[in-house]
């Protein structure tokens, strides 16, 4: 495991938002796999999908094409509050330098529609 800090910055991932979303979910920062995958909550052992699924009864998506139908469908937006920041691997836990995403201006002003905002964990 790389036990160096490496300074990320969140331009690889661009938030997943439709004109009629809803519901913004935000997540810290993408993870390596993520990153890698051009998606949110890639990482096989990611709990992301399972628990969104259950919520929906429905399916598990596995592929880029299903997740994007079942946030589509359930009006879900996706994005993360962190910009930039120097970080280990993908431990959110050793997470510095912080930059975070203007909410506002990113996200809210596109999509007038969101009525909800969720946040996945302590650092987001």
């Amino acid at each position: 495991m790389n036990s160096r800090y490496i300074r990320i910055t969140h331009e690889s991932i661009k938030p997943f938002i439709n004109d009629d979303s809803e519901i913004l979910i935000l997540g810290s920062l993408p993870s390596a796999k993520s990153r890698e995958e051009q998606f949110y909550y890639a990482h096989k052992s990611n709990r992301f999908w399972s628990v969104l699924s259950g919520v929906f009864d429905a399916p598990i998506p596995t592929t880029i094409e299903e997740k994007n139908q079942l946030l589509t469908k359930h009006k879900i937006a996706l994005y993360d509050v962190i910009y930039e920041c120097d970080i280990i691997g993908s431990s959110d836990a050793s997470i510095r330098n912080v930059v975070p995403i203007n909410i506002k201006k990113d996200i809210l002003d596109k999509c007038p529609n969101i009525r909800k905002i969720i946040l996945t964990g302590s650092k987001s």
